[in-house]
């Protein structure tokens, strides 16, 4: 995966820009909020379809603006391709590939595929399990589009599922539509139980070898799979685990009521995360914690690879920064091969790269750039 020139227009605090970048490490320097995350943000909505940040695609719009646009020029599976995201204040946004218009976001899945690693993932071991589902469903979503298209049912028929939950006292006769909702919701979260189970096991063995290297030979971590009913879904298919979603929430059929919450689904899911046999939530320092978050992006990124047989474009926004010297050179080893993005606000970091190309970016344009050591 190769992203060869990216345009924007009225892209956040980018006016109107193209840049075009080198197949190996490209560095994006300059001060705070000056626009180094939003090129990063903008490289990975056209991989995955969204933002990465909480906010809405009209936050994307710059202010005083009615729409606004971001569009790169590409290289995938050895074919050069086009990826636009057109977004518009008073509408939905659109996608298009080779300007053709997308019909559903899941048709976007594989053109393009990114890891992003951001200061959010150093807590990637220390919070809840909401980000630990995301990690997964960021990589499921590029990797298989069948996922994605997966994930929005599951997450509409929740939703509605939640409603009639909640308003149950208020409209009593929602109550008969649950039956049909709680099949939908399984059968939904059987689909993504069985991909995540083999996203997991794959991530476990590579993380652990990495993270084995990482620590010197000092720590073993380990990842596991944990969904509801304390089953064990590895190597089934939906249809054999459908039935014991469909137990476990038999099971818990009056609790929900009782609750007005959805208790059963695959929302539910997390990775268990232990070093050395000890829950890394509760008991990793600051620097293990970092050590096992790094471990698993890189991890995800071999993931792409063994799947594509290329590299995904490998993003990495103001991470370096944030580790001690030993843990950049590991990273820096790591990711010889392949596209990588790396902001950062010292400039002394570009001395550490021996190829590649550096920018300067200053309020959403481009001041400067530098390759193989040489201004320009």
């Amino acid at each position: 995966m190769i992203i060869n020139r990216l345009h924007f227009n009225r892209f956040r605090n980018y006016n109107s820009l193209s840049i075009e970048f080198c197949d190996k490490i490209n560095v994006i320097t300059g001060r705070n909020a000056q626009g180094k995350t939003n090129l990063i943000e903008a490289i990975y909505y056209l991989a995955a379809g969204r933002t990465f940040r909480q906010a809405s695609d009209k936050e994307l719009i710059s202010f005083g603006s009615e729409e606004a646009r971001i569009r790169a020029d590409i290289i995938s599976s050895e074919r050069k391709q086009t990826l636009e995201a057109r977004f518009f204040y008073g509408r939905r946004r659109e996608l298009y590939a080779n300007d053709v218009k997308l019909k559903k976001a899941a048709e976007l899945a594989g053109r393009l595929t990114a890891v992003l690693f951001y200061p959010d993932d150093l807590t990637l071991i220390k919070e809840g399990a909401a980000v630990r589902r995301k990690l997964m469903d960021s990589s499921l979503s590029q990797l298989r589009p069948a996922y994605l298209t997966a994930l929005m049912e599951f997450n509409r028929i929740y939703d509605h599922k939640t409603r009639i939950l909640r308003d149950q006292y208020e409209k009593p006769e929602l109550i008969s539509l649950l039956e049909e909702f709680n099949l939908s919701l399984a059968e939904q979260s059987a689909q993504l139980i069985f991909y995540r189970a083999a996203f997991a096991k794959k991530l476990a063995a590579i993380a652990h070898e990495i993270h084995k290297d990482f620590s010197g030979g000092q720590e073993e971590l380990s990842i596991k799979y944990k969904t509801v009913g304390g089953m064990d879904p590895t190597g089934k298919k939906p249809a054999e685990i459908l039935p014991e979603l469909l137990k476990h929430q038999k099971s818990h059929y009056m609790a929900e009521l009782r609750s007005g919450k959805c208790l059963s689904g695959a929302h539910k899911d997390d990775l268990e995360i232990e070093i050395n046999a000890h829950e890394a939530r509760k008991f990793a320092s600051q620097g293990q914690a970092r050590t096992a978050a790094v471990s698993i992006k890189l991890a995800e990124r071999d993931i792409h690879f063994d799947d594509r047989k290329e590299y995904p474009v490998l993003l990495l926004d103001d991470v370096l920064s944030e580790l001690d010297i030993k843990r950049q050179e590991f990273i820096l080893d790591r990711i010889k091969h392949g596209q990588v993005f790396i902001t950062c606000c010292d400039d002394s970091v570009v001395d550490m790269f021996i190829s590649g190309k550096a920018f300067t970016i200053e309020n959403g344009e481009l001041k400067g750039q530098s390759n193989g050591g040489k201004k320009q």
